[in-house]
């Protein structure tokens, strides 16, 4: 029961570097790299890279992107369970500012065709994980079959609710045991599902009092972890959950800095933390909650310190001989 099984997305990415975001309108020069990424393969590959073994459920076209996507799975040990598309595989364009900062744009191609009638074809995959994370850069039924599958067999569920303007419902978030939303995302369903409008911006700076109210009437049962870029990462924690650790009762919530590296890409972060987290999870179901916390707000900041998405996800050895264990 140390399998992470992802159900998400595979985009080919395409990326441009510069020394600013281009303005509307604005021509800038720059540079070019392309490779594999999608918010459901980034975090399979940290999952993976992180000591999990992994199982990846997605669609790919039959094309070079999915041959790619193919043959990094493989050689990062991933089980890969594919609905084939006429579609082409998924793309998306990506631009990196000196700053790491990033904007992107994503072309679903073969993603929007992984069904649930698919996903219910694996349901003895589902069942025998240790934990399910999921994303939504694919179809939102297809993560709402996963979910209830895993949550019927008593695998834990980790929803990465992104993009943000996914349309995340009441049943969807009803499924989740542990929600990991960054500030942008974390602000879209405060206002889509508490009626108050909240800046991205303003996030990392609300106290932790207010921030764990919020945390409390989004996911009233589960674990909300919500990443803060620079700021570090905040856990909000279900009144029922027990302070493994020992001593001194439940943990209301708890607020991680960011761990000090020398940022050149953020691309992959969120991606890595989750994957990262969803590992740790798996790996020893013991452990206090902080411990997951800190492993994976490690990981993903050692991930920002290379360019790309997918293939800047480091392996467990190198976190160890950065932080130790």
């Amino acid at each position: 029961m140390t399998r992470v099984i992802v159900v998400g997305s595979f985009n080919l990415d395409h990326a441009w570097t510069a020394g600013s975001l281009p303005h509307p309108g604005e021509t800038i020069g720059g540079r070019y790299a392309s490779g594999p990424g999608g918010k459901g393969f980034n975090q399979a590959v940290a999952a993976a890279r992180a000591g999990a073994g992994t199982t990846f459920m997605c669609a790919l076209g039959d094309d070079d992107a999915g041959a790619a996507a193919r043959a990094m799975a493989k050689a990062d040990g991933i089980e890969l369970r594919v609905a084939r598309s006429e579609s082409p595989t998924g793309t998306a364009g990506i631009f990196v500012a000196a700053d790491g900062a990033n904007s992107i744009v994503v072309a679903p191609g073969a993603n929007a065709d992984l069904s649930p009638e698919f996903v219910e074809d694996h349901a003895g995959a589902i069942a025998a994980a240790g934990v399910l994370l999921a994303q939504l850069e694919v179809p939102v039924p297809a993560v709402r079959a996963a979910m209830r599958l895993a949550r019927g067999a008593g695998v834990p569920t980790v929803l990465n609710p992104a993009p943000a303007d996914a349309a995340t419902t009441p049943d969807l978030l009803a499924l989740c045991d542990i929600l990991v939303p960054n500030e942008t995302e974390f602000a879209a369903l405060v206002q889509r599902h508490l009626g108050e409008v909240i800046a991205a911006q303003a996030v990392a700076g609300l106290d932790d009092a207010t921030l764990h109210a919020l945390c409390r009437q989004l996911l009233p049962a589960g674990h909300v972890v919500v990443t803060l870029g620079a700021a570090g990462c905040f856990a909000s924690h279900p009144d029922t959950a027990p302070d493994h650790a020992g001593g001194g009762g439940p943990i209301a919530f708890q607020r991680l800095a960011a761990q000090g590296v020398a940022v050149r890409d953020t691309t992959g972060a969120g991606d890595a933390f989750c994957g990262a987290l969803a590992a740790s999870l798996a790996l020893d179901r013991r452990a206090a909650f902080g411990h997951h916390m800190r492993f994976a707000n490690r990981y993903a900041a050692l991930s920002s310190e290379r360019p790309g998405a997918a293939v800047a996800m480091p392996r467990r050895g190198e976190l160890v001989a950065r932080f130790g264990d």
